[in-house]
């Protein structure tokens, strides 16, 4: 049996109470387990008197995990006999005596109600991109781009052009220019096949010694003419029907952007309007969400977060990270408050049809199938990315009654 006996906030004071009938059987159950396994002279496993295991173990010790014991199998079905759903709890008081209940008070933090804001009166403006001849001018050139071909030039290398080196050890390999280290990059600019240069090999800014390197050759990227054998060359009939398509795709590509960023914004604004009270716990364990994030960070910079919060107790910065990192986990379960609260009021719902269509264009981005995806990604992540899409989908049918 469970009562409220206080609520105040996310606060809620609960009694729990549990039949001495219970209290009996669970403590022979935690004396059985301790006869199968405890060691006892002059009786065979399994066979010591229950007074003896007693006086053993000591019959405090026993009660306190009689005690554990009820209270782990007794609080999430009273939780839930009471409508609660704690994200912390802490004992206040209890009581065991033979023959009698065992009855403990404990106070929970329960996950917070949150009340929305009009959200229906929000203005949401954003940028607003023009499919400009420009824009699509641009997207045909990043189309040429993607079908262009490396070609070796006679002249100077320049700063989009792919140089072959061979180096004194008689190593020979590609520099792409663009991605190239700034010290490599102005080494080699200017330069044409058969030119040889000293290219210096550095350790931060240290160099640390220099490589003798013969230019082999100056590659450069030549794009295919904007005619019709180039649209054929991309599945269109002729160079009007790729512009057609070209513009086309432009303008769902721009609604998309648009409409995210309505959605954003939404999010934004009601995480910051919503009436909601965050328990500690809720909010300590998103600080410690964040911070793990960030240690995996700094690993794979191979740094350490420890010794990065320790130069910040050096430096005097510590409070002020601890504060940051307070107010971004204050406004990230904010948001996440806000978006489970507006997706229940909407009552959206996101069938089996629409996720598997989301998995597959997720897996057509991986160049993966939805069936390997799913099993590299794990039950978990699934299930938290089928949530994020329930929440899109709401922030989206939201964003569409604002404007009608």
């Amino acid at each position: 049996m469970a009562e409220i006996l206080e609520r105040e906030g996310y606060k809620v004071k609960i009694k729990v109470e549990v039949p001495a009938s219970q209290v009996e059987q669970t403590y022979q159950s935690v004396l059985s387990s301790y006869a199968g396994r405890v060691k006892l002279p002059g009786f065979r496993a399994g066979k010591a008197p229950a007074k003896v295991i007693e006086a053993k173990i000591g019959k405090e010790s026993l009660l306190d995990e009689v005690k554990e014991a009820l209270r782990d199998e007794t609080f999430p079905k009273a939780a839930q006999e009471l409508s609660l759903l704690p994200v912390g709890a802490r004992v206040l008081d209890e009581s065991l005596t033979f023959g009698q209940p065992f009855v403990y008070t404990v106070e929970v933090e329960n996950y917070p109600e949150v009340k929305l804001p009009d959200w229906r009166s929000f203005k949401l403006e954003v940028e607003t991109p023009e499919v400009t001849d420009d824009a699509v001018s641009r997207a045909l050139d990043d189309l040429r781009n993607r079908y262009g071909e490396m070609v070796a030039v006679d002249r100077e290398a320049q700063e989009k052009d792919n140089v072959f080196i061979e180096t004194d050890d008689g190593g020979r390999f590609p520099v792409v220019m663009e991605n190239a280290q700034p010290h490599v990059r102005e080494a080699l600019l200017g330069k044409k096949a058969g030119d040889e240069v000293v290219v210096p090999v550095k350790d931060g800014e240290t160099i640390v010694r220099e490589v003798k390197t013969k230019i082999l050759e100056v590659k450069a990227l030549k794009l295919p003419e904007l005619d019709d054998e180039f649209a054929k060359t991309v599945g269109e009939d002729n160079l009007d029907a790729l512009t057609t398509k070209v513009r086309e795709s432009l303008t769902a590509q721009f609604a998309r952007e648009i409409r995210n960023a309505k959605a954003s914004q939404l999010l934004d604004k009601l995480g910051e309007a919503i009436e909601a009270d965050i328990p500690p716990t809720m909010l300590a364990r998103e600080e410690q969400s964040l911070l793990e994030s960030l240690a995996d960070d700094f690993k794979q910079q191979k740094l350490e977060l420890s010794e990065y919060i320790a130069q910040l107790q050096k430096e005097g910065k510590l409070e002020e990270f601890k504060q940051n990192l307070t107010e971004s986990a204050t406004k990230r379960l904010r948001r996440s408050l806000a978006v489970e609260a507006l997706t229940e009021e909407l009552k959206t719902e996101l069938s089996q049809e629409e996720f598997d269509e989301f998995l597959a264009e997720m897996a057509r981005s991986y160049r993966t199938t939805p069936s390997r995806l799913q099993s590299e990604l794990g039950r978990e992540a699934i299930a938290r990315l089928r949530i994020q899409r329930l929440h899109d989908k709401a922030l989206f049918e939201a964003v569409s009654s604002i404007e009608s």
